[in-house]
């Protein structure tokens, strides 16, 4: 199975040539390195490490640590690489998805983290419940007087909250909403993000809009992407299609490519349902001379 490895350091000053010569000695043939923050779920390298990956691939990480820093991350990771196909190993944790053992492994550390997260609840609700009897109201007092400072420290705190869920998810739709808005319509490029997702973790047009909203309020997207789609010849959509799903990855294959539109549930030039990589390269070949690749 093709390795591809993954280093991360989180400052310019360290170096991830350790890591480098350990992922090479584990024989990955492909090794991106990043620096960042490990608490940064929205990490360009990383997010283009998780585009990249294929069927029977394995991501390799010299430690857990290297690839998340929280659980919950370690999972919507692998959970990416499972709706791939695709496997994860970290060399110095007893973590290979693509062995029994390691499996298992995963299984108890979901658990783990449930049940921490079931403790949690427990104890905030007894400390609720006792405060309440001894007469103590729970509630910011600024709220409750309606303070408009108090409110405001609220909002943002929402918004930072928010802001810090979407980080999470950056990498499955901000790098198509930038390259393919205003050209594509809003329901075509949610499919496009949808297609390589879990049912679970697939997004609706209301939700997408919202973060993309956000996003360009905050100056992590061009304001331009909320513009007008421009109309687009009904015998240009397919290419379009097309050229975008090889324009999120430049080496993939045909036949990934029919994969993705079947996920997409788009139908062939014909009306099939069924795609082949011949009608896929007829498209890209149209897409060339449209100047769309």
């Amino acid at each position: 199975m093709p390795l591809t490895g993954y280093a991360r350091v989180s400052t310019e000053d360290q170096t991830p040539l350790p890591q480098v010569q350990a992922l090479t000695a584990a024989g990955c043939g492909r090794i991106f390195e990043e620096h960042a923050s490990g608490g940064n779920r929205a990490r360009p390298v990383l997010a283009r490490v998780l585009e990249q990956i294929r069927k029977g691939d394995t991501l390799v990480v010299v430690r857990i640590d290297r690839l998340a820093r929280s659980l919950s991350h370690l999972l919507e990771v692998i959970e990416r690489l499972e709706a791939k196909s695709a496997f994860f190993r970290s060399i110095e944790d007893p973590i290979d998805t693509a062995s029994p053992q390691g499996k298992f492994t995963l299984q108890v550390l979901g658990a783990a983290a449930e049940f921490e997260r079931a403790l949690i609840r427990e104890r905030t609700k007894a400390g609720l419940a006792s405060a309440r009897s001894q007469g103590r109201v729970g509630g910011n007092p600024g709220l409750r007087s309606r303070d408009p400072a108090a409110l405001r420290k609220v909002r943002l705190a929402r918004h930072d909250g928010y802001m810090d869920r979407l980080s999470g998810t950056a990498q499955d739709w901000v790098p198509l909403v930038r390259r393919l808005r205003p050209d594509m319509a809003w329901e075509d490029v949610l499919r496009l993000v949808n297609a390589p997702l879990p049912p679970s973790r697939q997004w609706t047009q209301a939700r997408l809009l919202r973060a993309t909203r956000a996003y360009v309020r905050d100056g992590f997207l061009p304001e331009t992407v909320l513009g007008r789609a421009a109309r687009r010849d009904s015998d240009d959509r397919l290419p379009a299609l097309v050229a975008a799903i090889r324009g999120a990855d430049p080496d993939i294959t045909l036949q990934a490519i029919c994969d993705r539109l079947e996920a997409m549930r788009e139908r062939t030039p014909r009306g099939r349902t069924t795609w082949q990589p011949s009608s896929v390269r007829l498209l890209l070949q149209r897409a060339g001379k449209l100047g769309m690749l």
